[in-house]
């Protein structure tokens, strides 16, 4: 289990995260939903390290993981796709996936595993990542963070930009993940996706939790997302 405790955290002097707080399980999907620069980004960079966590605590399994330089986090079973995706533009998919296969040296289980989850990656191996489409980055970049063999996947805002069946797509590959016992926190805007996904919805504002809700009990047009999101 992901649990944060009380995290205060930003950029320099400014603080975004104030006193934030949220649980994510295995087997489990949390999304966190809120208005642009309610901190939602922010959230997910603390949580690998790459901004420091000026207060509070990042515990995986109870093991708190706040201090770790950040390019130790994913070898603690954290792997994290950022908005935009981040690919290396100039190497080819099977390169693109190699990089995230060096934490796990290399794990050919684990490397079929992945491309079993992405055929279309498969078809496309020798590619370099500019010249696939952004449904297929979006594709390359989840598998990369999967070859780190991660407890944890962080997705921030993965549907963005994409056409309907690539959005489909990406929700079949998140339920199967979950399925498969990882703990997912979400980033995402859209209410229908956030609703078939989601177990819980974490929703922010100002950089703190405003409130937390089980979807189980959610429709798209609640209160909630409304008040919290502006839909």
């Amino acid at each position: 289990m992901l649990e944060l405790r009380d995290i205060e955290a930003g950029y320099g002097a400014v603080r975004v995260l104030r006193g934030v707080s949220l649980s994510a399980a295995a087997g489990a999907v949390t999304c966190v939903m809120g208005r642009n620069g309610a901190g939602k980004s922010t959230l997910m960079k603390a949580i690998m390290g790459l901004i420091p966590v000026a207060a509070g605590h990042v515990l995986l399994d109870g093991n708190p993981i706040e201090a770790l330089p950040a390019h130790q986090v994913p070898r603690r079973g954290l792997a994290y796709v950022p908005q935009g995706r981040r690919l290396f533009a100039e190497l080819t998919v099977e390169e693109n996936l190699g990089v995230g296969l060096l934490v796990r040296r290399g794990d050919a289980g684990l490397r079929r595993h992945v491309l079993d989850l992405f055929p279309r990656l498969e078809e496309r191996l020798d590619q370099q990542a500019w010249t696939l489409s952004g449904g297929e980055q979006q594709m390359l970049a989840i598998a990369r963070a999967l070859c780190l063999g991660p407890r944890v996947l962080l997705l921030d805002e993965p549907t963005e930009g994409l056409q309907p069946s690539m959005i489909t797509l990406i929700r079949d590959t998140v339920l199967r993940l979950k399925a498969e016992g990882l703990a997912v926190v979400l980033v995402e805007q859209r209410v229908e996706a956030v609703l078939e996904m989601a177990d819980q919805v974490v929703f922010m504002a100002n950089g703190r939790v405003a409130e937390t809700a089980a979807t189980q009990g959610l429709a798209p047009d609640a209160r909630q997302f409304r008040d919290h999101v502006g839909i």
